[in-house]
Protein backbone atom coordinates (compact mmCIF):
# COMPACT_ATOMS: atom_id res chain seq x y z
CA UNK A 1 0.00 0.00 0.00
CA UNK A 2 1.45 3.20 -0.94
CA UNK A 3 2.06 6.03 2.12
CA UNK A 4 -0.50 8.76 2.53
CA UNK A 5 0.88 11.84 2.86
CA UNK A 6 -1.24 14.47 4.55
CA UNK A 7 -0.19 18.50 4.60
CA UNK A 8 -2.68 19.59 7.24
CA UNK A 9 -5.29 19.00 10.05
CA UNK A 10 -7.94 18.36 7.26
CA UNK A 11 -6.11 15.77 4.98
CA UNK A 12 -4.73 14.44 8.06
CA UNK A 13 -8.49 13.68 9.45
CA UNK A 14 -9.08 11.98 6.06
CA UNK A 15 -5.93 10.01 6.29
CA UNK A 16 -7.07 8.24 9.55
CA UNK A 17 -10.54 7.37 8.18
CA UNK A 18 -8.76 6.08 4.77
CA UNK A 19 -6.91 3.65 7.03
CA UNK A 20 -9.95 2.99 9.16
CA UNK A 21 -8.14 4.17 12.20
CA UNK A 22 -10.96 4.50 15.06
CA UNK A 23 -13.30 1.62 14.66
CA UNK A 24 -11.27 -0.98 16.98
CA UNK A 25 -8.20 -2.61 16.73
CA UNK A 26 -6.90 -6.78 17.00
CA UNK A 27 -6.37 -7.93 20.66
CA UNK A 28 -2.69 -8.51 20.00
CA UNK A 29 -1.78 -4.40 18.67
CA UNK A 30 -3.09 -1.28 19.04
CA UNK A 31 -4.32 0.86 15.70
CA UNK A 32 -2.00 3.11 15.56
CA UNK A 33 1.64 3.66 16.70
CA UNK A 34 3.28 7.88 16.00
CA UNK A 35 7.16 7.97 15.21
CA UNK A 36 7.55 11.85 15.62
CA UNK A 37 10.72 12.83 13.86
CA UNK A 38 12.06 16.07 12.19
CA UNK A 39 12.59 14.85 8.78
CA UNK A 40 16.02 13.41 7.40
CA UNK A 41 15.70 10.06 8.09
CA UNK A 42 18.28 7.71 9.14
CA UNK A 43 18.59 4.07 10.23
CA UNK A 44 18.18 5.41 13.34
CA UNK A 45 14.50 6.23 12.55
CA UNK A 46 14.10 3.10 10.66
CA UNK A 47 15.03 1.15 13.93
CA UNK A 48 11.92 3.15 15.19
CA UNK A 49 9.48 2.47 12.52
CA UNK A 50 10.32 -0.95 13.04
CA UNK A 51 9.68 -0.90 16.54
CA UNK A 52 6.67 0.80 15.89
CA UNK A 53 5.39 -2.00 13.43
CA UNK A 54 5.59 -4.20 15.90
CA UNK A 55 3.41 -2.28 18.70
CA UNK A 56 0.30 -1.36 15.94
CA UNK A 57 -1.56 -2.20 13.15
CA UNK A 58 -0.89 1.32 11.60
CA UNK A 59 2.29 3.36 11.62
CA UNK A 60 2.51 7.45 11.04
CA UNK A 61 5.35 9.56 11.00
CA UNK A 62 5.34 13.24 11.30
CA UNK A 63 8.07 15.36 9.49
CA UNK A 64 7.92 19.19 10.90
CA UNK A 65 11.11 20.74 11.79
CA UNK A 66 9.58 22.35 14.85
CA UNK A 67 10.67 26.32 15.34
CA UNK A 68 9.46 26.24 18.95
CA UNK A 69 12.82 24.03 20.10
CA UNK A 70 15.28 25.92 18.08
CA UNK A 71 17.35 28.93 20.09
CA UNK A 72 18.02 32.10 18.01
CA UNK A 73 21.70 30.95 17.66
CA UNK A 74 21.13 27.69 16.36
CA UNK A 75 20.46 25.62 12.99
CA UNK A 76 16.74 25.86 12.25
CA UNK A 77 17.62 27.20 8.83
CA UNK A 78 20.30 24.90 8.15
CA UNK A 79 18.80 22.09 9.39
CA UNK A 80 18.39 19.35 6.70
CA UNK A 81 15.23 19.00 4.56
CA UNK A 82 15.42 15.86 2.47
CA UNK A 83 10.91 15.09 2.26
CA UNK A 84 11.33 13.45 -1.00
CA UNK A 85 13.92 10.79 0.50
CA UNK A 86 12.24 10.62 3.75
CA UNK A 87 8.79 9.59 2.17
CA UNK A 88 10.91 6.90 0.06
CA UNK A 89 12.19 5.60 3.62
CA UNK A 90 8.78 5.47 5.14
CA UNK A 91 7.67 3.41 2.32
CA UNK A 92 10.32 0.69 2.65
CA UNK A 93 9.30 0.61 6.19
CA UNK A 94 5.82 -0.55 5.51
CA UNK A 95 4.63 3.22 7.03
CA UNK A 96 0.86 3.81 6.70
CA UNK A 97 0.99 7.85 6.74
CA UNK A 98 3.15 11.14 6.58
CA UNK A 99 1.91 14.13 8.28
CA UNK A 100 3.99 16.84 7.15
CA UNK A 101 2.54 20.11 8.07
CA UNK A 102 3.56 23.50 7.52
CA UNK A 103 4.33 25.70 10.56
CA UNK A 104 1.81 27.97 9.92
CA UNK A 105 -1.07 25.05 10.21
CA UNK A 106 1.08 23.99 13.22
CA UNK A 107 0.84 27.18 14.80
CA UNK A 108 -1.48 30.26 15.09
CA UNK A 109 0.33 33.66 14.14
CA UNK A 110 -0.89 34.57 18.19
CA UNK A 111 -0.28 31.90 19.80
CA UNK A 112 -0.21 32.10 23.27
CA UNK A 113 -0.45 28.81 25.28
CA UNK A 114 2.05 25.99 25.13
CA UNK A 115 3.76 23.55 27.35
CA UNK A 116 6.01 24.44 30.26
CA UNK A 117 8.69 21.63 31.10
CA UNK A 118 8.69 22.66 34.81
CA UNK A 119 12.04 22.15 36.80
CA UNK A 120 12.92 18.71 34.99
CA UNK A 121 13.08 21.42 31.53
CA UNK A 122 15.57 23.98 33.28
CA UNK A 123 18.38 21.15 33.91
CA UNK A 124 20.90 19.63 32.08
CA UNK A 125 20.04 20.74 28.20
CA UNK A 126 17.55 22.70 29.28
CA UNK A 127 19.91 24.56 31.01
CA UNK A 128 22.45 25.06 27.49
CA UNK A 129 18.79 25.47 25.28
CA UNK A 130 16.81 27.53 27.49
CA UNK A 131 13.12 26.66 26.48
CA UNK A 132 14.44 23.81 24.56
CA UNK A 133 12.15 21.36 26.25
CA UNK A 134 8.87 23.67 25.90
CA UNK A 135 9.04 23.66 22.85
CA UNK A 136 9.52 19.92 22.12
CA UNK A 137 6.56 18.99 24.41
CA UNK A 138 4.36 21.69 22.88
CA UNK A 139 4.86 20.14 19.75
CA UNK A 140 4.61 16.25 20.90
CA UNK A 141 1.30 17.28 22.92
CA UNK A 142 0.19 19.24 19.36
CA UNK A 143 1.21 15.66 17.17
CA UNK A 144 -0.73 13.13 19.85
CA UNK A 145 -3.71 15.82 19.91
CA UNK A 146 -3.93 15.86 15.54
CA UNK A 147 -2.49 12.14 14.90
CA UNK A 148 -4.50 10.58 18.06
CA UNK A 149 -2.23 7.70 17.86
CA UNK A 150 -2.19 4.67 20.59
CA UNK A 151 1.34 4.81 21.10
CA UNK A 152 4.35 6.70 20.15
CA UNK A 153 8.00 5.84 19.57
CA UNK A 154 10.98 8.13 20.49
CA UNK A 155 14.64 7.34 20.60
CA UNK A 156 16.76 6.97 24.16
CA UNK A 157 19.48 9.13 22.07
CA UNK A 158 17.67 12.05 23.51
CA UNK A 159 16.98 10.49 26.62
CA UNK A 160 15.78 14.12 28.54
CA UNK A 161 13.28 14.73 26.09
CA UNK A 162 12.34 10.92 26.35
CA UNK A 163 11.86 10.73 30.05
CA UNK A 164 10.22 14.21 29.45
CA UNK A 165 7.47 13.07 27.17
CA UNK A 166 6.96 10.12 29.65
CA UNK A 167 6.46 12.73 32.42
CA UNK A 168 3.77 15.03 30.75
CA UNK A 169 1.88 11.84 29.55
CA UNK A 170 1.94 10.76 33.18
CA UNK A 171 1.09 14.27 34.40
CA UNK A 172 -1.61 15.21 32.40
CA UNK A 173 -3.38 11.63 31.73
CA UNK A 174 -2.65 11.54 27.87
CA UNK A 175 -4.00 7.88 26.70
CA UNK A 176 -0.89 7.04 25.04
CA UNK A 177 1.90 4.48 25.77
CA UNK A 178 5.42 5.92 24.99
CA UNK A 179 8.17 3.67 23.44
CA UNK A 180 11.78 3.75 24.13
CA UNK A 181 14.18 2.64 21.58
CA UNK A 182 17.77 1.61 22.26
CA UNK A 183 19.98 4.44 20.32
CA UNK A 184 22.05 2.95 16.90
CA UNK A 185 25.31 3.44 16.56
CA UNK A 186 27.67 3.58 13.88
CA UNK A 187 30.39 1.00 13.82
CA UNK A 188 32.98 2.95 15.62
CA UNK A 189 30.34 3.49 18.33
CA UNK A 190 29.09 7.37 17.18
CA UNK A 191 25.27 7.61 17.57
CA UNK A 192 23.32 8.39 14.42
CA UNK A 193 22.08 11.58 13.99
CA UNK A 194 20.41 13.53 11.14
CA UNK A 195 23.08 16.82 12.23
CA UNK A 196 26.19 14.24 11.53
CA UNK A 197 26.20 14.78 8.13
CA UNK A 198 26.96 18.60 9.13
CA UNK A 199 30.53 17.34 10.36
CA UNK A 200 33.90 17.54 8.11
CA UNK A 201 35.92 14.38 7.42
CA UNK A 202 38.30 15.24 10.23
CA UNK A 203 35.16 16.33 12.57
CA UNK A 204 34.01 12.94 11.86
CA UNK A 205 36.93 11.34 12.77
CA UNK A 206 36.99 13.05 16.30
CA UNK A 207 33.23 12.48 16.92
CA UNK A 208 33.19 9.03 18.57
CA UNK A 209 35.07 10.37 21.05
CA UNK A 210 31.87 11.22 23.07
CA UNK A 211 30.85 7.50 22.93
CA UNK A 212 34.03 6.41 23.75
CA UNK A 213 33.90 8.53 26.41
CA UNK A 214 30.44 7.27 27.67
CA UNK A 215 31.86 3.84 27.43
CA UNK A 216 34.83 4.78 29.85
CA UNK A 217 32.98 6.11 32.34
CA UNK A 218 30.21 3.23 32.02
CA UNK A 219 32.77 0.56 32.85
CA UNK A 220 33.63 2.25 36.10
CA UNK A 221 31.80 1.51 39.71
CA UNK A 222 31.26 5.07 41.59
CA UNK A 223 29.60 8.45 40.13
CA UNK A 224 33.58 9.73 40.55
CA UNK A 225 34.99 7.54 38.43
CA UNK A 226 32.56 7.23 36.07
CA UNK A 227 33.09 11.09 35.65
CA UNK A 228 36.77 11.37 36.15
CA UNK A 229 37.19 8.38 33.59
CA UNK A 230 34.52 9.81 31.22
CA UNK A 231 36.36 13.19 31.64
CA UNK A 232 39.63 12.10 30.61
CA UNK A 233 38.65 10.26 27.40
CA UNK A 234 36.88 14.30 25.87
CA UNK A 235 39.71 16.01 27.09
CA UNK A 236 42.44 14.06 25.35
CA UNK A 237 40.32 15.17 21.94
CA UNK A 238 41.05 18.91 21.11
CA UNK A 239 38.38 18.44 18.08
CA UNK A 240 35.81 18.56 21.27
CA UNK A 241 34.29 21.48 23.05
CA UNK A 242 31.85 19.93 25.67
CA UNK A 243 28.69 21.41 27.16
CA UNK A 244 28.17 18.97 29.49
CA UNK A 245 29.48 16.19 30.96
CA UNK A 246 26.42 14.72 33.98
CA UNK A 247 26.03 11.55 35.78
CA UNK A 248 21.67 12.26 36.63
CA UNK A 249 18.89 10.09 38.04
CA UNK A 250 16.78 9.30 34.81
CA UNK A 251 13.55 10.19 36.34
CA UNK A 252 14.72 14.21 37.51
CA UNK A 253 17.73 14.56 35.41
CA UNK A 254 19.19 15.96 38.59
CA UNK A 255 22.86 15.07 39.17
CA UNK A 256 23.28 11.98 41.37
CA UNK A 257 25.77 12.14 44.73
CA UNK A 258 28.12 9.32 45.21
CA UNK A 259 25.77 7.38 47.94
CA UNK A 260 23.19 7.00 44.63
CA UNK A 261 22.05 3.43 43.78
CA UNK A 262 20.61 1.85 40.68
CA UNK A 263 20.18 3.16 37.57
CA UNK A 264 21.62 6.46 36.70
CA UNK A 265 22.15 8.40 32.61
CA UNK A 266 25.28 9.51 31.95
CA UNK A 267 24.76 12.36 29.39
CA UNK A 268 26.82 14.00 26.90
CA UNK A 269 26.67 17.19 25.00
CA UNK A 270 29.58 18.64 22.84
CA UNK A 271 30.42 20.90 19.64
CA UNK A 272 32.51 19.08 17.28
CA UNK A 273 33.26 21.80 14.85
CA UNK A 274 30.37 23.43 14.35
CA UNK A 275 28.18 20.49 14.73
CA UNK A 276 26.67 20.02 18.45
CA UNK A 277 26.35 16.60 19.26
CA UNK A 278 24.77 14.61 21.90
CA UNK A 279 25.05 11.63 23.38
CA UNK A 280 23.97 9.29 26.76
CA UNK A 281 24.38 5.73 28.35
CA UNK A 282 22.24 4.22 30.67
CA UNK A 283 24.65 2.69 34.02
CA UNK A 284 23.80 1.10 36.98
CA UNK A 285 25.04 2.26 40.77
Amino acid sequence: MDVIVAGDRAELAEARRALGIGGGSSPAKAALALVPTMGALHEGHRSLMRLAREKAEHVAVSVFVNPLQFGPNEDFSRYPRTFDADLEVCAAEGVSMVFAPAAEDMYLPDRQVGVSAGKMGTAVEGAFRPGHLDGVLTVVIKLFNLVQPDVAVFGQKDAQQLAMIRRMVTDLDLPISVVGAPTVREADGLALSSRNRYLSPEDREAAPALSRALSAGAAQRTPEEIRRAAHAVLAAEPAVAVDYLVLVDPSTFAEVGEDHRGEAVLAVAAKVGSTRLIDNVTVTL
